[in-house]
């Protein structure tokens, strides 16, 4: 009986041929392992600052021995970070319409901006007015920023060589979720950002304002 019922089953209830082949969002298994990444990497940030402020109520003087960091290279920073969301967003959008040439586009730009966001990053590190080695605020410091700068470093690479795959016959709807998904990551570098941002220059005045 149940052999004659799977018999007489339509051919088209079978028919897988016309599902997509790609899947962007929550409908994508590497979107929900990017996220779980994210979140996890995410709590290394919280726990970090968590430190960054324990430490200070265990000090007198904080920063010791020198003043905070000089703003502008921070600030800096942020705002080309906060600009770099525009040309992502819009690449991330083209990249689920199968648009391989707005994508190329996009993802050459927001190269070039991670680029500038190193070389920020570079004058940053030399006026934070502290040594990693010489207290605990200098190590804390240094860890939050060490920390920013392996993940912008990271995306930057990954971005970089998405770009080029893009620019070669190896182009496929597979490499359109790439995009999409590496925009996320993106997200979550310039977000992450803001809070460290907060901390690291903004914190110190504030606890002595």
């Amino acid at each position: 009986m149940a052999e004659a019922i799977a018999y007489r089953t339509p051919r088209s209830v079978l028919d897988v041929s016309k599902l997509p082949t790609v899947q962007f969002g929550t409908k994508s298994l590497t979107w929900c392992g990017i996220i779980e990444m994210m979140a996890i990497e995410g709590m290394f940030f919280v726990l970090t600052i968590a430190s960054y402020f324990y430490l200070h109520s265990r000090s007198v003087e904080w920063p010791p021995h020198e003043g905070p960091p000089m703003l502008f290279w921070g600030t800096l920073n942020l705002a080309v970070f906060l600009l770099s969301v525009i040309p992502t967003e819009w690449y991330r959008r083209r990249a689920r319409k199968g648009d391989g040439q707005a994508v190329r586009i996009g993802l050459v730009i927001v190269s070039c901006i991670g680029v500038i966001n190193l070389v920020i990053r570079y004058f940053e590190l030399r006026h934070l007015n502290c040594d990693w080695s010489l207290d605990a605020y200098g190590s804390v410091v240094w860890l939050l920023m060490g920390l920013h700068v392996t993940h912008l470093l990271t995306d930057l690479v990954d971005t970089i060589v998405l770009s080029s795959l893009f620019f070669t016959p190896m182009v496929e709807g597979k490499r359109f979720m790439d995009a999409s998904e590496n925009a996320d990551y993106w997200y979550f570098v310039v977000i992450s950002w803001i809070p460290i941002y907060l901390v690291i220059y903004w914190a110190p005045r504030w606890l002595h304002a």
